[in-house]
């Protein structure tokens, strides 16, 4: 059995010392919570009779006794996002599920879930980030009635898997599962897709040519295909030991896929307090699980908002995660994985290639991952180096993954990666602490020197560019942007057009205190500037023709100016009441007023 990594320990000790505290208050809070035996049990008559009034008689009975598991459906369904679709039908086959086993489930609740893919460049986007703290306090809502004995997590995009996890964290006492519902068939290439974008940005496509590639990359039920947040999602909640093992890539709507809700159905009930392997979710997702997590991000070039995202998760924890773990163990995870943007691959090639099985598998084979954690599956991480698969009688199965990638250009073994570290970094400076993705960014665009062009508002690079001001080496410093200003909207708006100037061979960076997502790609990218424009950052000081110096090599971000003139420079400020209402805005400036910054998880918690 190979030996973890030495950084992987000294990351992971350093986390737990740091964390000794407030992870010692969490689970004194969660294990109080638990108590002894079924909630119901301590209800009144009236609270327990509310409870069960509408439920058919068996289940009315099962409850009224109260001795067998009671499990919460929380599910983020609509029809509009095609990942969270499938969940159309989920509470009653998982109803079905729980009455054969001879237990309960109830809808629990709903919780919000947008699509960041429809709001792009829009203002919805503007409540995009906040809709993470949002669909918390709607999980714990949906929780708070002590009824249930463990629960069952229905999400898949990206603010909302974050989000129950935030809320499920909130009811550590209650064991829990994730249920992914899959990605959808692969359509055009991303590759097609992006040329077709960037011939639109410059007139070289029609709307309707636009429309028409569009169409047929996202043209089913299921995640879409690329790497993004939601894909990055369901890699995390495999990979920390919140899924069954592989089943974050199985296709929607399948025999295989419905098995593995089946069995995530009975597994919970089995860790639940009545059931034979009680083991509460806040127990799971300890310092281990949140490294896991990180490493899985980097072994896979995963989505920059879980820069945001884990740090969040793990403070619901009681876990102090900060961006210098995620910089500390950049450099010794290798890069496993090419999935687009990174490569020309979808989700669903990876998963042909040997998916999360074999990712896992390489990462425990090299010390690279924690082993002897605590998973739903009750196994550790060895359980998760198989693949599920339905044997002759129809039955759910897992066997080894193998040991040969099915395919070296999406999926490489840890002795030949892609690269050799994960190519998530940390930035330091004197404009403060950013993070930048480098995994698919050119080698001789790590490092990045020119004059800064301010913009308050990502359209207006876009309209700068339509009149012919851009062709030329520049730094777009796009500011304004972050949690307190207008609540931190991803910037993927701007990638055709920064893209189009790349390829004319000018030299260019983004620099930002807002988002760029998990579609992060080619071009250099400060992203998550902290302190922000909005909170007196550095960023705010910048002007046009100063010289921004982006080194992704050595992990800095400095403006080259005179440090006593910069400091003494009055920062600028920018009207942003047309942010403030419209659209629901209006309903999020107590999030705005009250967001903490970026590298604390940029949440309200």
């Amino acid at each position: 059995m190979s030996v973890l990594h030495p950084v992987i320990a000294e990351v992971t000790e350093r986390l737990r010392e740091r964390s000794r505290g407030s992870r010692a208050d969490y689970l004194r809070r969660i294990d109080a919570a638990q108590g002894s035996g079924v909630h119901r049990e301590r209800l009144s008559c009236g609270n327990l009779a509310h409870g069960f009034a509408a439920c058919g008689a068996t289940d009315k009975e099962r409850l009224r006794e109260g001795h067998t598991p009671n499990l919460a459906i929380i599910n983020a369904y609509n029809d509009m996002l095609s990942a969270h679709q499938p969940y159309e039908r989920y509470p009653e086959l998982i109803r079905e599920v729980a009455r054969a086993a001879g237990i309960t489930a109830q809808m629990a609740g709903g919780v919000p879930a947008m699509c960041d893919g429809i709001t792009q460049g829009r203002a919805g986007m503007e409540l995009s980030l906040f809709s993470r703290d949002l669909i918390a306090m709607a999980t714990a809502v949906s929780l708070s009635h002590d009824m249930f004995d463990g629960a069952l997590y229905l999400g898949i995009c990206d603010k909302i898997v974050p989000g129950l996890l935030i809320g499920a964290l909130s009811f550590g006492h209650l064991p829990g599962i994730f249920v992914p519902s899959g990605p959808m068939p692969s359509g055009i290439s991303n590759e097609q897709k992006s040329k077709v974008r960037q011939a639109y940005a410059e007139g070289k496509a029609t709307k309707a040519e636009l429309l028409e590639a569009e169409a047929a990359s996202y043209h089913a039920a299921g995640t879409c295909t690329f790497y993004g947040t939601a894909n990055s999602n369901q890699m995390l909640m495999e990979i920390m030991g919140l899924h069954l093992p592989g089943s974050s890539f199985v296709a929607p709507d399948t025999p295989l896929r419905d098995a593995l809700t089946r069995e995530a159905v009975l597994r919970v009930a089995e860790l639940s307090a009545p059931g034979s392997s009680h083991l509460p979710l806040g127990h799971i997702i300890d310092e281990r699980a949140i490294v896991n997590g990180v490493i899985g991000l980097h072994a896979t070039g995963g989505s920059t908002n879980h820069l945001l995202h884990l740090v969040a998760i793990a403070r619901a924890a009681g876990i102090e995660l900060r961006w210098d773990d995620f910089d500390a163990l950049s450099s010794v995870i290798p890069l496993l994985a090419r999935v687009y943007p990174n490569g020309y691959a979808d989700v669903n090639q990876f998963h042909e290639a040997g998916g999360m099985g074999f990712l896992i598998d390489q990462l425990l084979e090299h010390g690279l991952l924690h082993r002897d954690v605590r998973t739903v599956f009750g196994t550790g991480m060895d359980g998760y180096a198989q693949v599920p698969y339905l044997d002759g009688d129809g039955q759910l199965v897992w066997k080894p993954v193998s040991k040969e990638s099915g395919n070296r250009g999406v999926l490489r073994g840890a002795i030949e990666p892609f690269r050799a570290d994960g190519g998530l970094r940390m930035l330091t400076g004197n404009l403060g602490r950013a993070v930048i993705k480098v995994s698919s960014v050119p080698d001789d665009r790590l490092v990045i020197e020119a004059p800064a062009i301010v913009f308050h508002d990502q359209d207006d690079v876009r309209k700068a560019f339509e009149r012919g001001e851009l062709n030329r080496d520049f730094v777009a410093v796009v500011r304004f942007q972050g949690p307190q200003a207008i609540g931190m909207p991803e910037l993927h708006k701007l990638t055709p057009t920064l893209s189009v100037l790349q390829d004319r061979g000018h030299r260019i960076a983004l620099l930002t205190d807002g988002r760029m997502s998990g579609a992060s790609g080619r071009v250099p990218a400060a992203i998550h500037v902290t302190p922000e424009a909005q909170d007196n950052g550095a960023i705010a000081r910048i002007r046009d023709g100063d010289m921004v110096r982006l080194d992704a090599v050595h992990g800095r971000l400095d403006v080259l100016v005179d440090p006593a003139e910069f400091v003494a420079r009055v920062p600028a400020t920018a009207d942003l009441s047309a942010h403030q209402f419209g659209m629901g805005r209006e309903l999020f400036g107590l999030f705005r007023r009250n967001a903490t910054t970026a590298d604390l998880g940029a949440g309200v918690f």
